[in-house]
């Protein structure tokens, strides 16, 4: 499945073409090597996604071509979620 198509499905990322421009500003990583848009995703591989101020890495645990909301969690582990600056303070 292409990346920015598992971002959408999986509710990441709420809209494929947001996804497309994230990674293909080299935003996003799959394995420790920047993915473009048209990367393939596989179960068990690593993403760290860079939003501005916070980087969020999740482990892809299975590929479905359409979800509900509920299941679309099932699709991806969050392992870690990082801020740069905390702002809640």
């Amino acid at each position: 499945m292409r990346l920015d198509k598992f971002l959408k499905v999986s509710r990441i990322i709420k809209r494929r073409t947001v996804a497309k421009e994230i990674a293909d500003q080299g935003r996003i990583t799959i394995n420790d090597r920047v993915a473009k848009s048209s990367t393939d995703v596989s179960p068990n591989d690593v993403l760290v996604i860079k939003f501005g101020n916070k980087t969020l890495t999740v482990q892809v645990l299975q590929l479905l071509e359409t979800t509900k909301k509920q299941d679309a969690e099932n699709m991806f582990k969050i392992i870690s979620e990082d801020y740069e600056k905390d702002y809640r303070q």
